[in-house]
């Protein structure tokens, strides 16, 4: 798994960005609603990967964002390029909400691209194309840098390895609750990251695993198809009112938010397109206040590398009912959005690296 810390950029220093896309129109689309954000440079922009590899040298960027389809060399030929060369480069992929451009991004994020966003289809108009590139490119874009600090500034902010762990109240030890459910939120670099985690569960473990990760439809079957091929234990894109099963791993699907609910005396899986939260949808928020509501503090709750705070005010829930929480630590996140929201909130039982957790899991159930 690729980490990225996250850069420090002094005060007036912009993000300088490298546009590579075979379609002119979007080069300038994207310049133009790039350049509106003062913290932001275009320093350049190509054609394709042949081009853009000739450029970075010349241009020296902080991100590149990177087209999938273009002629001569394509956008996973150039991401495996600049991983070879430049592999702190922040590499941002330009997707199509199709079952191929999901396929490929998901392909994209595996060999080390930072994060995606889809490309505005039948947008409408030319406001409404930059209006959601500024509100979906930006974000993401700045997400690995902090901007506007000096050295000296950064120098001095809490290193996450000197974040107190709050104490636990004596009545709810971590081992002595026999835990029921596992439920994950996770964001920018979730899958790469899920690829590690999930195969680490053992094939007879039988406690459902819940996962919101922040994607759109298409992108989370072809998500828990994936993760499929790489354990033993059964991962499915969640469908509404199915009952949930001991061993299983459920994905939310995009754009729906997934909760826990008892039905009788099964527990089910509802989905439904409320409102979003924090932006999302699905979100860990819902998912973490529903299963609180069903398992009470018999959850061992994990929150996993992401942009935001999604999951943080699920997670307080949680933990009032009893329930153990692991936060992934800053070294092994690409981005210590979510878990640095949770651990720095002094909700977290453990702060600790991706390859850890599970063996912590398994400590506990």
């Amino acid at each position: 798994m690729n980490n990225f810390a996250r850069r420090t950029l002094p005060a007036g220093v912009p993000i300088r960005a490298l546009i590579v896309d075979d379609s002119v129109v979007i080069r300038r689309l994207v310049t133009h609603a790039l350049t509106e954000d003062p913290s932001i440079e275009v320093v350049g922009s190509a054609a394709n990967g042949r081009i853009a590899m000739k450029m970075i040298p010349l241009t020296n960027p902080d991100v590149v964002t990177l087209d999938i389809e273009m002629p001569e060399m394509n956008g996973l030929e150039t991401l495996r390029a600049i991983r070879a060369l430049y592999p702190q480069l922040i590499v941002i992929m330009f997707s199509t909400l199709s079952e191929r451009g999901a396929a490929i991004t998901l392909e994209a994020l595996t060999l080390g691209a930072n994060d995606y966003v889809a490309k505005a289809a039948n947008a409408g108009s030319l406001d409404v194309s930059m209006s959601r590139l500024r509100d979906d490119l930006i974000p993401k874009m700045k997400q690995f840098f902090r901007l506007g600090k000096s050295s000296a500034l950064a120098a001095v902010e809490t290193p996450a390895s000197r974040i107190a762990l709050p104490p636990r109240c004596s009545a709810l030890p971590g081992k002595t609750i026999a835990r029921k459910a596992i439920a994950i939120g996770v964001s920018t670099g979730g899958p790469t990251a899920l690829a590690e985690l999930i195969p680490a569960f053992p094939k007879n473990f039988s406690l459902p695993v819940f996962i919101v990760q922040h994607m759109p439809p298409i992108f989370t079957r072809l998500l828990a198809e994936r993760l499929q091929t790489l354990t033993k234990l059964r991962v499915i894109e969640a469908s509404d009112g199915i009952p949930i099963e001991p061993g299983v791993i459920y994905i939310a699907p995009g754009d729906q938010h997934m909760r826990t609910a008892r039905h009788g005396s099964e527990k089910r899986l509802l989905l439904d397109r409320s409102e979003p939260e924090n932006f999302c949808r699905p979100a860990a928020d819902v998912l973490f206040r529903s299963v609180a509501d069903v398992y009470g503090g018999a959850v061992i709750a994990v929150i996993l590398t992401g942009m935001g705070q999604d999951g943080r005010r699920g997670i307080e829930r949680l933990r009032q009912e009893g329930a153990w929480v692991i936060a992934q630590d800053e070294a092994s996140s690409v981005v210590w959005g979510m878990p640095g929201a949770v651990a720095k909130a002094g909700l977290a039982d453990s702060i600790t690296d991706l390859n850890s957790i599970v063996p912590e899991i398994l400590k506990l159930v």
